[in-house]
Order: structure tokens, then sequence, then C-alpha cells
């Protein structure tokens, strides 16, 4: 089987075919949507780090009448916010098991696993990875999780991962409106 080229480098026809079915793109946060690093105040306050390129990336998809949720394993209320502000409805915060989280969404949406795609960094990730259609790892992933991926993203978590795999999606639905000629 042959590479698809796509704006971030070929992936294989597989994964590609993977993507073409996927209905709902599920993110974690710490890792993913952010850097991984949390800044800590002297007063309590909390801070994080967001891509706006993943919020772009994200907004097309829900343009494209996909949805997006995210299952993390801490709450924060950045975290709320940043999801309220790009339009994203489906958050779940605390979840330290992620599967039950996953599966409840999937039902409350009518959808099958297939049509999932899920993109975490750590061993927490793993079994929604492994339960849904694509399971993805960024670049900077724990090892194990590197490992069980079917696609690692080339952008690492909180630098434009999660656009990446927007663009991608986008593109293997033909939604997208670059096109990559096959001679890239």
């Amino acid at each position: 089987m042959q590479d698809v080229p796509t704006l971030y480098g070929p992936v294989t026809r597989s994964q590609y075919e993977k993507a073409a079915q996927i209905r709902l793109l599920v993110c974690d946060v710490d890792g993913v949507l952010s850097n991984g690093f949390i800044y800590m105040g002297n007063n309590g306050e909390e801070l994080k780090t967001f891509c706006t390129r993943d919020g772009a990336g994200m907004r097309a998809l829900l343009n494209a009448g996909i949805e997006i949720a995210i299952i993390t394993g801490r709450n924060s209320r950045i975290v709320s916010d940043r999801m309220k502000s790009l339009g994203v409805q489906h958050l779940v915060q605390g979840a330290d098991k992620k599967l039950p989280h996953f599966e409840a969404l999937l039902t409350k949406l009518g959808l099958d696993a297939s049509q999932a795609a899920y993109m975490g960094d750590d061993t927490i990730d793993l079994p929604v990875m492994q339960a849904c259609g694509l399971g993805i790892a960024v670049a900077d992933a724990h090892p194990l999780v590197l490992a069980k991926a079917d696609l690692v993203t080339r952008l690492g978590g909180g630098v434009g991962a999660v656009r990446e795999v927007c663009d991608l999606i986008l593109q293997a639905q033909g939604l997208a409106d670059y096109q990559p000629e096959a001679s890239r």
C-alpha cells in the first residue's frame, strides 16, 4: 500500500482510511492540548498554555460537523473556559478512568468506537486509545503510548499536534481546502 501525502508528511493508507471514518475526536488536555506544564502561582493560581492553531483546527472540525470531546484527569476552570470559547460541548474533567466516559459519550452520540479518534500522551490514555478507531499519540508522548498508537503526530503536545490531526481528518474526508499533490 502506498502512503498518502498530507500537509505534515505522508501517512499510511490504513491511517488515512481510519481518519476518513472519524465523527468524534476526543482529546486529553495536559500534554496534548497544552504542553503539559502547569504554572503555579504563590496564591494558588494555575496557568496553562494553549496553541491557537489547535483551536483553529478544532473549530474547523466542529464547523464540518465532526464532534469534539475532552476527557481529562485534572479539573481546571482554565480548561472549561478554553473549551467554551472554542464551542466544545463535551467536557469531562477529573476522570481518573477515561474509558467509561468515552463509552458513555459514544452511546450519547450514537456512534461506534470505530468512528472515534483519541489523542493522548500518557499511560492513563491507553485504554481509550486502544478502544477507539484511531488511537493517536503526540510526538512527545510516553514511550509506551508511542509504541501502542495507530498514529504518532509529527508535532508535540501543545504546539500544533491537535491541528495536525484535525487537518488529517478534514483532508481524509474531502473537507479540507488544501489537498496536497501526490508528488509532494
